[in-house]
């Protein structure tokens, strides 16, 4: 299979699986409003999402092996849809969230099958693609949220978008099957094959802080995704188009963050980019909830987006590169647990703004930069 070939098939499937989950969020305020969900409500139902992640996650591995990477993406993606509109169709919150809970734990076995296809075609590259994989799946979150915020607009029902939504991805997915690497997934030359993973206690720290890594990335990613635009339409007062930028702007800085990360990763390594990342996401978040406006409050949303761009593909990387550990078992480890951060963050924040305000709740995303500044020594150099 040529490369380019494989690069254009693997970058479909980031898309798509980026498009499918974003045409949701701008309709959150209505769905919450609808259903008179209260933050905490709302941030439990979301939190499905996440917890379905966490319940199938660890699964991946093995349907990667049995039935390969390309089916098992592709697959996955088909049911993530209908697990959307499940949710978009949701009459009551419990409703909503066991179509999100669906559509979570075939997210996160996407996830998995998609990062080992790229890895795959990166190592066919000879240098660092994953980013720009991760970029794509940025983008085409940027093209769903104004794709959902263009539908909300215009009156669509719900449940209709998403099954619009759900039939575009699912059919862009399909396409790129035929074009995927097959085979099992190649034995890298760190890993040990034919025998069980080697765990000891400096291994499982190495995850561990590879997975702290990832979680602020899911956190800063969530706060634009599951806040964004309630913070900015509830707190600060914003009509329903501008509260939406909020997210567009941190997709769209991920994007460029994503895009210009091989580069940067080439140049100054995994570990200083990690950190001038967390700095990024620290101040830039940090400034806009200390003076919060509305046009501050979007640059901040969109300096996370860019701080975190390349912190789960790090993530994923250095997982890739544990030695001695079974092909596999450490990406699965770390995407599986990095989640915890998309599960933690939508119950916390509504929990702590219930009881202060969304704007307290918020400065989670700091925290998570600093904590990326902290661990980012785990990456290489």
């Amino acid at each position: 299979m040529p490369p380019r070939k494989a690069r254009l098939a693997v970058s479909a499937l980031f898309f798509s699986n980026g498009a499918l989950f974003a045409n949701l969020l701008p309709r959150y305020p209505e769905i919450k409003h609808d259903l008179g969900l209260s933050n905490a409500a709302f941030g439990a139902a979301v939190a499905a999402y996440p917890l379905g992640a966490l319940a199938a996650g660890l699964s991946a591995g093995m349907l990667v092996r049995r039935f390969g990477s390309p089916r098992v993406a592709v697959g996955a993606t088909f049911l993530a849809g209908l697990g959307f509109v499940a949710a978009g169709a949701a009459p009551a919150g419990t409703v909503l969230a066991a179509g999100l809970f669906l559509a979570g734990a075939m997210d996160s076995i996407t996830d998995v099958a998609q990062n080992l296809q790229g890895l795959r075609v990166q190592r066919l590259y000879g240098r660092s693609v994953l980013n720009s994989f991760h970029g794509i799946w940025s983008l085409g979150a940027v093209v769903g949220g104004a794709m959902g915020a263009a539908l909300a607009a215009l009156g669509v029902p719900t449940t209709v978008h998403m099954i619009i939504s759900a039939l575009i991805c699912g059919g862009l997915s399909a396409s790129a099957y035929r074009f995927l690497l097959p085979g099992p997934e190649p034995v890298a030359e760190h890993a040990v094959s034919g025998e069980r993973s080697r765990w000891t206690l400096p291994r499982i720290g190495i995850l561990l802080a590879l997975v702290v890594i990832g979680a602020a990335g899911a956190v800063g990613e969530d706060s634009g995704s599951s806040w964004g635009a309630i913070y900015l339409s509830g707190s600060l007062g914003a009509g329903t188009f501008v509260a939406g930028l909020g997210f567009v702007a941190l997709q769209s800085l991920q994007v460029v963050g994503r895009l210009s990360g091989d580069q940067l990763v080439d140049r100054f390594g995994q570990r200083r980019t990690a950190r001038a990342g967390g700095v990024v996401v620290t101040l830039g978040m940090g400034a806009a909830l200390l003076v919060p406006t509305v046009p501050g409050t979007i640059v901040g949303f969109g300096l996370t987006g860019l701080g975190v761009a390349t912190l789960i593909p790090a993530a994923v990387h250095g997982a890739d590169q544990v030695p001695g550990l079974r092909p596999g078992v450490g990406l699965t480890m770390v995407s599986w647990l990095l989640r915890v951060g998309f599960l933690a963050a939508p119950p916390i924040v509504g929990a702590i703004a219930d009881a202060t305000s969304l704007r307290i709740g918020l400065l989670v995303v700091p925290i998570a930069g600093v904590l990326v500044i902290g661990t980012a020594g785990v990456l290489s150099g």
